[in-house]
């Protein structure tokens, strides 16, 4: 069994930022189940611009509100609580804190190390 707390990992290298986001890791590949798992917070007022050329992720929002704009048809969708979006198709979008901080639970396949950083187009690279 794998029991771990936020707590836990708060203020060490789990616990990645920027201006736009936090994203506490939670479960990372060093787990070895084949996916990581985070919960992140994006700053409400923010707006990211990516595209997971090797990662298909699953964003559930719990907290908050903004939108997500696909970036291939413009097509733009609102969250909030209880919205989920994959990006199942390495999916360049937009993810706008449009009223207030958006939080997330995320699931990425194949894991992140922890160790990514993102490239120009919002990418992080396979893990090693």
């Amino acid at each position: 069994m794998y029991v771990k707390t936020l707590a836990e990992i708060l203020d060490t290298p789990a616990h990645a930022r920027g201006d736009a986001f936090e994203s506490r890791r939670l479960l990372l590949a060093d787990a070895g189940l084949g996916y990581s798992f985070h919960d992140t917070v994006v700053r409400q007022g923010t707006s990211q611009h990516m595209q997971y050329k090797n990662h298909i992720e699953v964003n559930y929002c719990i907290e908050g509100e903004g939108e997500v704009e696909e970036v291939e048809t413009g097509r733009v969708w609102p969250v909030g609580p209880g919205t989920m979006y994959v990006l199942d198709r390495h999916d360049a979008h937009i993810l706008r804190a449009t009223k207030s901080d958006l939080r997330f639970i995320c699931i990425f396949t194949p894991a992140l190390t922890g160790r990514e950083t993102r490239d120009e187009d919002g990418s992080y690279s396979l893990p090693d």
